[in-house]
């Protein structure tokens, strides 16, 4: 699988271990910066990890900024990306294997470099689950996403 990696400066410090990682789990990755820690903003990266998700450079990718969370708000702009921060590597496969998520989302201030290669290797092993409780889920965010919301009960949320 190609992996698309990149980050912010505050990220930076993070990506050699997240590409390492992605290499000797098997796969391809894809750096697009950034390369080095001079400041630079976390949205330009996230656009350019969700372009090549979206283009089909990359099936899947790791997006690092300080928190995690900046980089996640601006990579899930974008329609057909699933970004989630996960600092824990059950969110980590789970995000993949129930919400389909496409985008792991690291606070490179946050975790140090072996829980980063964990949970790298915790999303690239998952695979979205063919359960219907789960493709039903993903399908109702899917027509949020989409604002063709008509069809999505909201009675549940009346009681």
């Amino acid at each position: 699988m190609r992996v698309a990696i990149a980050c912010d400066h505050a990220g930076f410090p993070l990506k050699e271990t997240i590409i390492d990682t992605v290499i000797q789990s098997g796969h391809d990755p894809l750096d697009l910066g950034t390369y080095s820690t001079e400041s630079v903003d976390y949205p330009d990266f996230a656009l350019k990890l969700g372009q090549a998700i979206l283009s089909g450079q990359a099936e899947r990718g790791v997006l690092i900024c300080g928190s995690g969370v900046g980089a996640s708000i601006a990579a899930n702009k974008m329609s057909g990306i699933y970004a989630a921060v996960c600092h824990d590597t059950y969110s980590a496969h789970q995000g993949v294997e129930h919400d389909d998520m496409n985008v792991l989302c690291l606070g490179g201030r946050i975790i140090g470099p072996e829980v980063a290669k964990e949970l790298v290797k915790s999303f690239l092993n998952a695979r979205f689950t063919t359960e219907e409780r789960h493709r039903r889920r993903v399908g109702k965010v899917r027509a949020i996403e989409s604002g063709d919301t008509q069809n999505i009960n909201t009675s549940e949320m009346e009681k």
